[in-house]
């Protein structure tokens, strides 16, 4: 892939204004200028960000409607009602039911929980769930993580005696669900000064508010922050304001006493013993939580996440491992058949978006294959399969586009959808796929930016390698928690070399460990690139090159630093 380096030079004012926020904080004026940019101009602000605090959490009555849930839960302890909780099959949504059930577990013993089947069921209130309500006297269902547009179901299970409290982050529609109580950050009605939480984070909120209103000391939630960081590194959503404190503090309870469901999973994943980040979970434990929903049922997902003995907990998240063996063989399979689709379809290569679908595709796994076809194309992407006489498909996005309201755009084809800016889900007619894809390119067309389409590499500043210090990698590390809207910083270094002993590894030879130093120090410096190995030739010819890399602490070697290189080119290309 091509990449377009983007870099703007520092003002002298922004310089300035680095130099003395770098002093102030003691701290290199390269990553002064990196909290600059990050809208950080004071050193009160800048101490906030390095070190946030629990205490600065929202109040979590400023949400609309939480009053009313409080209330609601209040009064189904006190009546002694069954409570179902109930949540979506993805890593946000099981995360969330195990907390809200954990927590709720220690003071009410009346109350299960129920993930739906993906393939029986779909997403989100299904008949068979209400039903399985209904037999069992549930009385009041916390749903999490969808819910939003459940107006029909829910209408039904107000005449089945069921109440409702909805915890979703999803966008609501005009007319929301008959539910007591509608927990929803981006409802247009509600003030709640962030409105980026998932799915986990609501239910969070609301288990805040329910402590607060009974007099249970917070420290009874921080076990469950945990839960709230693997949410927020899975689900993508922005890591700013709460939900950086959130991620901050779950991270650190994951590193130091995970749950045990949790930790069997960092055991199988081979994480035990380091300290474990945000792409560790994107990577590592999110997918295999995610798994068990894509392959068989998230039920099982849950179940893991809220055992209490380790050694039945480790033997099912062994067995959800290779739930997640199947999914990459299957993800990797489906994603071989969309490229060679997309290939033969040369209409595809005009359009700013892909439109793809097969009958034959698993459902669990069109999602990650959405994903895969946006970062190879750079393109808005939706993937669909076949389900009966109609076609359920995932949509991703690029930087920037809002892929939901692209989909909104073609409501009047669309049976059911929802989701937020970079990812949604749609049900059509399978007769319509032909109808929706000419729609849906056409909004596209019209809507997008060509920058948005193109591969980009932001670069945050240029330096020489004298710079990375280790003084640097530690002020770096302050940065963390990384994830949308707070990006690991990404470097370039202009012309450096191959020091003679950089190689090409992998099974077949897809990547390049570099070792290399640049013109102004004779320092030598170890970089890996991931499926780059293109590039060896022209590396080995002794000419200079530029690289744009992140640094990262070599995990075989501590205290080591290693660049992770996003890519390479001739000297002689202007930045």
């Amino acid at each position: 892939m091509q990449f377009k380096w983007n870099y703007k030079t520092p003002t002298p004012e922004e310089s300035q204004a680095a130099k003395e926020l770098g002093e102030k904080l003691n701290i290199n004026p390269v990553l002064a200028q990196l909290l600059i940019r990050r809208g950080i101009h004071t050193e009160s602000a800048a101490k906030r960000f390095f070190r946030p605090q629990l205490a600065d959490l929202i109040n979590p009555f400023l949400m609309k409607d939480m009053d009313v849930a409080v209330d609601r839960l209040n009064d189904a302890m006190g009546r002694k009602e069954r409570i179902l909780v109930y949540g979506d099959y993805d890593v946000d949504g099981c995360t969330a039911v195990a907390l809200v059930y954990k927590f709720l577990q220690q003071f009410y013993s009346n109350i299960d929980y129920y993930i739906p089947d993906r393939y029986d069921e779909g997403y989100g209130v299904s008949k068979k769930g209400l039903e399985y309500a209904a037999a069992t006297g549930v009385k009041l269902i916390i749903i999490l993580d969808c819910g939003i547009k459940a107006i029909e179901e829910i209408t039904l299970a107000k005449t089945l005696g069921i109440d409702f409290i909805i915890c979703d982050h999803h966008v609501p529609d005009e007319v929301m669900p008959p539910a007591v109580a509608i927990l929803n950050p981006k409802r247009e009605d509600d003030s709640y000064p962030f409105k980026h939480l998932c799915g986990c984070g609501v239910g969070f909120k609301f288990m805040q508010a329910f402590a607060k209103n009974n007099g249970i000391p917070f420290s009874k939630l921080i076990p469950l922050l945990d839960f709230c960081a693997v949410s927020i590194a899975a689900d993508l959503v922005p890591v700013t304001e709460e939900n950086r404190i959130l991620a901050f503090h779950g991270l650190k309870q994951l590193n130091q006493s995970p749950s045990i469901g949790l930790k069997s999973i960092i055991e199988v994943c081979g994480l035990s013993g380091r300290e474990i980040s945000m792409s560790d979970i994107m990577f590592k434990i999110g997918p295999r939580i995610n798994a068990s929903g894509r392959i068989e049922n998230g039920k099982e997902t849950v179940d893991l996440l809220v055992e209490r003995d380790f050694n039945t907990a480790l033997k099912a998240a062994r067995h959800i491992d290779e739930y997640n063996e199947q999914r990459k063989d299957i993800d990797k399979q489906m994603t071989v058949e969309a490229n060679q689709i997309v290939e033969k379809l040369e209409s595809q290569k005009h359009h700013s978006s892909i439109v793809l679908y097969d009958e034959n595709w698993k459902k669990g796994v069109i999602g990650i294959v959405a994903s895969r076809l946006t970062e190879i194309y750079v393109r808005p992407t939706v993937v669909l399969t076949r389900d009966g006489d109609f076609a359920t498909g995932s949509a991703r996005s690029v930087a920037g586009f809002d892929i939901y309201s692209a989909i909104k755009s073609c409501r009047d084809l669309l049976v059911n959808f929802g989701g937020h800016t970079y990812a949604a889900g749609l049900t059509i007619r399978w007769s319509d796929i032909h109808a929706f894809r000419t729609r849906f390119q056409q909004y596209v067309d019209e809507h997008i930016h060509p920058e948005q389409i193109e591969p980009l590499l932001d670069i945050d500043a240029v330096i020489d390698f004298k710079d990375i210090t280790k003084r640097l990698q530690n002020d770096l590390k302050k940065f963390s928690p990384f994830g949308p809207d707070n990006e690991k910083p990404l470097f370039c270094t202009i012309g450096v070399y191959d020091y003679g002993t950089s190689k090409v590894v992998g099974r077949e030879q897809e990547h390049i460990k570099l070792e290399l130093v640049d013109s102004k120090s004779s320092t030598v410096v170890n970089g890996i690139a991931f499926g780059q190995s293109a590039a060896a030739r022209y590396i080995k010819s002794k000419r200079s090159f530029d690289i744009a890399y992140s640094i990262e602490e070599n995990i075989f070697k501590r205290n080591q630093v290693q660049l992770l290189i996003e890519d390479i080119r001739p000297s002689e290309e202007d930045i």
